[in-house]
């Protein structure tokens, strides 16, 4: 992107404030490439506020329609919205909150060799899908692809959240935290959840991907961040590399 006109000066004053992200640190946002996963409960704080931080390019993929049992949680999306795709329904809001990011929205699955491919164009991904095969096929890619992964789950009234760059030697990936095997998917529409929850975890994977990109802060690669919410309170584990890792460790 171009460097700062006025209308940017202003948008952005708050963050050229802060000494850890001033100019250089914006312009890195504004000429920065964003994957995210997921237009629903995590990826519409983590849109939202990407796209109000001046991301310069910023794809999502969702495939899902807009449901009115989605607007507990998903305050991407309105009741005007109902019956349209999300990747639309996302790409109005978030071009009417900033114009001044490039905006490009797929209602379909992203897999296979296109996934490769859209992680290879990015320079971070966000995970914001909501079931295990996904994060791992994820997982793979950004690892295959040396690009850093923040990743968040949200069930009930408990979350998660953390950094991996498994391709890196002392670093962990998603699939040495989670088996593949040992895993299935149970997800919101069959267990709840409490919708305030995704906001928070999605925002610290909003907040993640922002030190990440700018080279700003100490990120939770190596850390597990839990929340629960239900008592408000955060505990954190320490993630070490699986040796036996077969995504990361062959890498």
């Amino acid at each position: 992107m171009d460097d700062m006109n006025d209308d940017r000066l202003m948008r952005y004053k708050r963050h050229l404030m802060l000494p850890q992200l001033d100019m250089a640190g914006q312009q890195k946002l504004l000429d920065s490439k964003v994957l995210v996963i997921g237009a629903g409960g995590l990826g519409s704080p983590v849109l939202l506020y990407l796209a109000a931080a001046g991301i310069g390019y910023l794809t999502f993929y969702d495939p899902d329609t807009v449901e009115v049992s989605n607007l507990q949680r998903q305050v991407l999306h309105d009741s005007g919205q109902l019956g349209r795709a999300k990747s639309d329904s996302a790409r109005e809001r978030l071009n009417a909150i900033n114009p001044d990011v490039h905006l490009t929205a797929v209602a379909e699955p992203l897999e296979g060799d296109a996934l490769t491919v859209q992680v290879a164009a990015a320079d971070l991904v966000v995970d914001c899908s909501d079931n295990f095969t996904t994060r791992f096929a994820v997982n793979r890619a950004c690892v295959a692809q040396s690009r850093p992964l923040v990743s968040g789950a949200v069930i009930r009234m408990e979350g998660q959240v953390s950094v991996f760059k498994g391709h890196l030697d002392d670093a962990p990936c998603y699939r040495c935290l989670y088996r593949e095997d040992e895993y299935n998917d149970e997800t919101c529409t069959s267990s709840g959840v409490l919708g305030p929850v995704v906001g928070i975890i999605g925002s610290i994977q909003a907040t993640e991907a922002i030190k990440l990109l700018a080279g700003i802060g100490t990120d939770l690669c190596g850390r597990l961040l839990l929340l629960d919410a239900e008592v408000m309170r955060f505990n954190e584990i320490r993630l070490k590399k699986d040796p036996a890792c077969p995504v990361c460790s062959a890498s």
